[in-house]
């Protein structure tokens, strides 16, 4: 039974909340990405609140900007040390120790995930990403390899001034195409069902502005023809390791986050395992929502 509830951090932001398990228990938190939303991870909630696959207490919020969470209209409200602290205040709500036992994570989410694992160890035990790059070896991309460069060239229209406006056109029809655009997986788009496009449908009416800020913000974008080469942060190697037990789950048919993002990550995670998913896309989740919970599973498991 998924639960739903807004809860108010210190910080000033609410985020709204879907969850399944009892409170108290050790905590699992769940991460979504653009342009998604909390419902998403609905399954994966629900298996691993069950007592014989964990009996985690299960939550997943929506970001900031997303659905019935605070959507501050400032760009700067989207700077990700925001968006971690609001995951670390509601992993307070829910237990006094703050303490997160797994944390998933995908896209976005999986930006502020590696965050998370760099700026909290102990108080987190592990971390799974799904199809989310390491900054370090984002930036080294971005800068270096003209196929990422090319691959993520959609992020500089998601920065533009009108970008809400062009998404929420004609019934959303830019965003339908970030689902169907991709590469199909062996079951075809046949999980873009009319009760889940009605789902979005509902998320997205909430309005778009906070999604399209998270792009606003962000330098890791790559440059855009006839311009200057972006600078890109230079970030110390401080606070890129991460040393918690971390999971990289990767689908390979990921047409916007290129398989050379995987090379070179284990220098920053010295406690990970890979596995590549091939026939898969970005949208594994909705794809193969059982083998990703499998596979999850298995590392909790391997991980006690």
């Amino acid at each position: 039974m998924i639960q739903t509830f807004a809860r108010a951090l210190p910080n000033g932001t609410t985020l709204s909340c879907r969850a399944a398990g009892e409170p108290g228990r050790p905590l699992m938190v769940f991460l979504h990405g653009f342009p998604e939303a909390a419902f998403i991870w609905d399954d994966l909630l629900e298996h691993f609140s069950r007592p014989e696959h964990g009996g985690f207490r299960c939550v997943a919020p929506n970001l900031r900007g997303f659905e019935k969470s605070s959507s501050p209209s400032e760009v700067s409200a989207y700077r990700a040390h925001l968006l971690i602290q609001d995951i670390e205040q509601l992993a307070r709500s829910e237990r006094p120790d703050g303490r997160i036992e797994v944390l998933v994570a995908h896209d976005w989410g999986g930006a502020f995930g590696w965050g998370y694992g760099n700026q909290h160890p102990d108080t987190l035990g592990r971390l799974v990403i799904l199809n989310s790059p390491h900054p370090g070896t984002f930036i080294r991309e971005l800068r270096d390899n003209p196929a990422q460069q090319a691959a993520s060239m959609y992020m500089n229209f998601l920065a533009r001034p009108d970008a809400e406006t062009l998404l929420a056109a004609d019934d959303y029809k830019r965003l339908w195409l970030s689902f169907t655009q991709m590469k199909a997986g062996p079951e075809g788009y046949g999980w873009l069902t009319e009760e889940v496009k009605n789902k979005y449908r509902e998320v997205w009416d909430h309005g778009l502005t906070g999604a399209c800020n998270l792009y606003r913000v962000t330098p890791m974008k790559p440059g855009l023809p006839g311009k200057p080469a972006p600078e890109f942060p230079e970030l110390p190697r401080e606070r890129l390791v991460v040393e918690v037990p971390t999971f990289v789950l990767w689908a390979l048919d990921d047409a916007a986050l290129l398989p050379g993002l995987l090379d070179g990550l284990g220098e920053y995670v010295p406690k990970l395992e890979l596995k590549k998913v091939p026939n898969a896309t970005h949208w594994i989740v909705h794809e193969q929502p059982q083998y990703v919970a499998s596979e999850i599973e298995s590392f909790i498991a391997r991980t006690q």
